[in-house]
């Protein structure tokens, strides 16, 4: 009976935080402002490292909390979106929290007095991190923000390092529609006197990061410029970093682009050692470095056939992903299982996508943004001949292993939500092992 209790309130609270709006009514950091003072402010009991950016930001705040961590330091993780369970978004060394915490987070939301407008989905999320984190008394936190920077609910904190990975047009209706104005809403998590470091290429977005940077009088270290990698032939890479130099590194996420979200990484490491006099050491980082697995994010879960995820969320992952499925597929028969979202350029992704493959299967996730398969369909069936569409994400997925054989390829791709609904409906490894045995 105590079980049945404690699932009821737990899905109670979800279901609370579910019925929430996605994004607020008005944009603004007022209403998140009073519930963390409600709260106790909790995001100024931890130091923080705030991270932005259009792609590898969930890979980058992995991979410092997994170094802060192999430190020796306790440290908390907020990430989104989630792939299975809502839990995987608030993490205590590198370990989501349990369904109590969620509970007891989501009470000591609710029970601050609502202010000038009901706090949106993420926005309570948000806060219920920066509780947690205060209540586990971490040394370090590391925060992605959910979308842009300047109005994020995330820009709260107070951090002692702001990465901006890189820029692309994303959230056009929200953020503008120019690398500039990205470049804007994302150097918003810019704050006085604060390094920042970043990915970012576009000499457009360069002159306004630098811009904000020079206002705030907050020094700005960029990927190519103050601090850079080469990559060596044996899979590993030199960093030549801001001062240091280090050699052999190697990390543990697929993909020749997180070579240089690693960089990214290392030059946080650099600033943090010398202005935090912190216990950062070129082991911890290498260790942290090579444990740090990021899910759903090239995440290969069989060898024969050889079956991958891949959100591909955007143009840019969906490119990334062409580039790695046509280094490492070895001229397999590849079946890419396939749901978009309605925001995103689902032309220009599959675009990208459909040259490398022999079948595609187009599905949906169950959220209310995917886009209808019927209207995927003409585009694909242009590029590939074998197109199928099978709405269910479990059924489909199902299909495309149960048709593949042993020396094939299955990418499951388009959105982290059809990779978390394939992770969350299906054991596939079990799959993979019961009809290729």
């Amino acid at each position: 009976m105590v079980q049945m209790t404690h699932k009821k309130s737990y899905d109670d609270c979800l279901k609370y935080m579910y019925g929430l709006r996605r994004f607020g009514i008005k944009l603004g950091l007022s209403t998140i402002r009073n519930i963390l003072q409600g709260l106790g402010n909790p995001q100024d009991s931890f130091n923080c490292i705030h991270v932005a950016g259009t792609n590898g930001k969930g890979s980058i705040a992995s991979t410092l909390s997994s170094i802060l961590h192999a430190s020796g330091y306790k440290v908390g993780l907020y990430t989104s979106p989630h792939l299975v369970k809502f839990n995987e978004r608030i993490c205590i060394d590198n370990k989501q929290i349990s369904d109590q915490d969620v509970v007891a987070a989501c009470q000591a939301v609710r029970n601050v007095p609502e202010s000038e407008r009901e706090l949106t989905y993420f926005e309570y999320a948000t806060a219920m991190a920066l509780y947690e984190f205060k209540k586990y008394c971490v040394d370090w936190a590391v925060i992605e923000t959910g979308m842009g920077g300047r109005l994020d609910a995330t820009n709260m904190v107070r951090p002692a390092v702001c990465v901006i990975s890189n820029i692309s047009i994303e959230h056009s209706s929200y953020l503008g529609n120019t690398i500039s104005a990205i470049a804007g809403e994302k150097g918003g998590i810019i704050k006085k006197g604060t390094p920042v470091v970043t990915g970012a290429r576009q000499k457009e977005a360069i002159q306004v990061l630098r811009r904000i940077a020079a206002e705030r009088n907050a020094p700005i270290y960029r990927l190519g410029k103050e601090f850079r990698v080469r990559r060596d032939r044996k899979g590993t890479f030199t960093y030549y970093g801001i001062n240091a130099k280090w050699s052999n590194m190697h990390t543990g996420l697929l993909g020749n682009y997180q070579v240089d979200n690693t960089a990214l990484v290392l030059a946080v490491c650099e600033i943090i050692k010398a202005e935090k006099a912190g216990r950062i050491t070129l082991e911890s980082i290498k260790q942290g470095i090579d444990e740090n697995r990021w899910p759903g994010r090239l995440e290969v879960v069989s060898e024969s056939p050889y079956v991958i995820l891949d959100g591909a969320h955007n143009l840019v992952a969906a490119k990334n992903l062409s580039d790695f499925l046509l280094s490492n597929i070895n001229n397999r028969h590849l079946t890419l299982v396939i749901g978009v979202l309605d925001d995103k350029p689902y032309e220009a992704i599959l675009k990208s996508l459909l040259p490398v493959c022999s079948k595609v299967i187009l599905t949906r996730p169950t959220i209310d943004r995917s886009l209808d398969p019927e209207k995927l369909y003409p585009i694909a069936k242009k590029m590939v001949k074998d197109v199928k569409i099978i709405p269910d994400v479990a059924k489909a997925v199902s299909h495309a292993v149960k048709t593949s054989s042993s020396d094939d390829a299955v990418c499951i791709a388009g959105s982290l939500y059809v990779v978390g609904e394939a992770k969350e409906k299906l054991d596939l490894s079990a799959l993979v092992k019961y009809h290729h045995k």
